[in-house]
């Protein structure tokens, strides 16, 4: 008997990387999919790629009916004051925006500059990201969204920071379009957003507080600029360690720590174009790819981390967290291994 899932916001990228997931998905039905501005068009009038494939017409919110998973997809504080409502309607929320990541209200209005409205939910939801919070996934009711700059951020320095080898961190990160979402805006509209390096956000990046939440309170800050690509991220972290650390060691750091994961890949090979993460490389895919280097000159560690943000950074955690929680194999319809060249 097959699962089904209804989606709150379905137009935007991360609701049509949600519709290709679930298509393809052995256990999954595609229900509901709601969009007020497109109600009675087919999705694939929003996701072209899925024309041939998905059927499915788009509803209003109010038109949705009790399914067994709920994928919220709604802008920053929506999903937030009104999961109630949505909580009635299906026993597995998986919210993608960042209502839910931070499980302490001072923590989040500190970062977010206003109080939760539904603080008492905060502690009963659960991080999305499986490689750091599977356990509590399993049987779980709500589950977050992830940040996608702080999936790499966390996946670079989990090895490390477990080992308690991070002094300080500052991480660069460089992002493609579609991060910035479904709707132009100043920044996002394609003529001022092509051919540009452009840094946005130069200190305090929101999030950092995940990565202390699931690292401890390291001492890390980032750096995030739009480059001219349109999925993707890739993360440099800048490490100085609390000691001298060499490249064997890394290797047996980032082994211990990833061996087991089915979605983790180190590479931090000797020679070629591909020696390092590449986001390029991971489009459709939901890997994330890890690296590393010592600068023996410095003793500084150089961590490097590359996902596609629609994917590992967003619907593809959801779809796998999902799994986790549902008792599904957790590779269960995330098996594409992305596209070269792209």
């Amino acid at each position: 008997m097959s699962i089904r899932a209804s989606i709150i916001g379905g137009s935007g990228y991360t609701g049509g990387e949600l519709l290709r997931l679930l298509h393809s998905h052995p256990e999954m039905e595609i229900g509901q999919v709601t969009s007020r501005k497109l109600k009675g068009h087919p999705v694939f009038r929003s996701h072209p790629n899925l024309r041939g494939h998905v059927s499915t017409m788009y509803c209003t919110p109010d038109e949705v009916e009790p399914c067994d998973v709920l994928f919220l997809c709604m802008p920053h504080g929506k999903a937030a004051g009104e999961i109630e409502r949505w909580s009635t309607l299906a026993p597995l929320i998986v919210d993608l925006s960042a209502d839910f990541r931070l499980n302490d209200p001072e923590n989040y209005e500190s970062w977010y500059g206003e109080s939760h409205p539904n603080p008492q939910m905060l502690q009963q939801s659960v991080y999305g990201l499986p490689e750091i919070n599977r356990d509590q996934m399993r049987g779980a009711k709500l589950i977050s969204g992830v940040g996608c700059n702080a999936t790499a951020m966390i996946t670079a320095l989990k090895p490390m920071a477990q080992a308690g080898l991070i002094r300080s961190a500052i991480a660069d990160i460089k992002v493609g379009s579609s991060e910035a979402g479904a709707d132009p805006s100043a920044g996002s509209h394609h003529p001022v957003r092509a051919r540009t390096v452009r840094t946005y956000s130069v200190s305090g990046h929101r999030h950092i507080a995940e990565v202390q939440q699931a690292l401890g309170e390291i001492d890390i800050d980032a750096t995030v600029s739009a480059v001219d690509m349109v999925r993707g991220v890739l993360c440099t972290v800048h490490v100085t360690p609390t000691e001298p650390v060499d490249q064997k060691t890394l290797w047996g750091l980032f082994r211990s720590t990833y061996g087991d994961e089915p979605f983790v890949r180190i590479v931090a090979d000797r020679s070629g174009p591909n020696r390092f993460p590449d986001p390029r490389v991971l489009v459709g895919s939901n890997h994330v790819d890890v690296g590393f280097s010592v600068d023996e000159r410095s003793g500084r560690v150089v961590l490097l981390s590359a996902i596609d943000n629609l994917m590992k950074g967003s619907a593809g955690s959801a779809i796998q967290a999902m799994n986790v929680a549902l008792g599904f194999p957790e590779t269960t319809g995330l098996g594409f291994p992305g596209l070269h060249p792209a």
